[in-house]
């Protein structure tokens, strides 16, 4: 058993953007994320684990897989592995949603070199 708060863990980013993991393991991870206006966060997929994003605050896009997706407060997006996904708020207020990713795998998250921009040349 676990019970922590919130306000015990900061955001990656200078503690007011990225993620921000508030369980780690042994079964899933589950943690918050904060984009805030202008930021992305950059193109990967998880090998074995699925990634779940319920959208708390404000509204982000999401490229999934290349294809870009508008999500809000109150959407969930499932993401079932390899899924490839790229996150760039472009609106004027912060994104934050809750994640989920499960099951649990610490080294699961692959890197990919790829923007949106690349499939416009």
């Amino acid at each position: 058993m676990k019970k922590l708060n919130e306000s015990e863990i900061e955001y990656r980013n200078n503690n007011i953007s990225g993620p921000k993991y508030l369980l780690r393991g042994p079964y899933c991870d589950v943690g918050l994320v904060v984009i805030q206006p202008g930021e992305d966060f950059n193109t990967h997929y998880h090998q074995n684990t699925e990634e779940d994003f319920y959208t708390l605050e404000g509204k982000v896009d999401i490229y999934v897989d290349g294809e870009k997706i508008v999500i809000s407060e109150g959407d969930i997006i499932q993401l079932p592995p390899p899924t490839k996904h790229y996150i760039k708020n472009n609106y004027d207020k912060p994104w934050k949603a809750l994640f989920v990713k499960a099951p649990f795998h610490e080294k699961d998250k692959v890197n990919v070199d790829w923007l949106p921009e690349e499939d416009d040349k």
